[in-house]
């Protein structure tokens, strides 16, 4: 078997090179990240007149979306999605791990070969491309 540096991100998960259910690459998760925190930026402002209240909504919808649908907005309008390893919905607690562990950034900017942070390794999650 080849070693791990040899291979794309993914294959060591069983997931394809390229197109549906791949890895997603660092500049559509970026993008995402963008998107919604423009979208919760807005919220904020619009709701409370004052940018206090982005990260609390920026926390509640990327915790709510990814475990009922396993995206959040600025992933689909990106293409992407948060899958759980071994298939099925990621639910609650891994969105949980997910959430708090992306707050506190430095998790998510630490990525291993397969391109997932330390935020899905501990939530057993991975980005894919929806």
């Amino acid at each position: 078997m080849a070693d791990a540096e040899d291979g794309y991100p993914g294959e060591d998960l069983g997931l394809p090179e390229t197109g549906k259910d791949s890895v997603s690459g660092i500049g559509r998760r970026l993008l995402a990240l963008i998107i919604d925190w423009a979208i919760c930026s807005v919220i904020s402002l619009a709701a409370f007149r004052t940018q206090l209240w982005a990260l609390p909504i920026f926390a509640a919808q990327d915790f709510l979306l990814t475990a009922m649908i396993g995206m959040t907005v600025g992933k689909r309008l990106l293409g992407i999605r948060v899958g759980k390893l071994g298939g099925g919905p990621v639910g609650f607690l891994s969105a949980l791990i997910r959430t708090v562990l992306l707050l506190l950034v430095v998790p998510a900017v630490v990525l291993d070969h397969d391109l997932r942070g330390l935020h899905e390794k501990a939530s057993r999650t991975v980005t894919i491309r929806a």
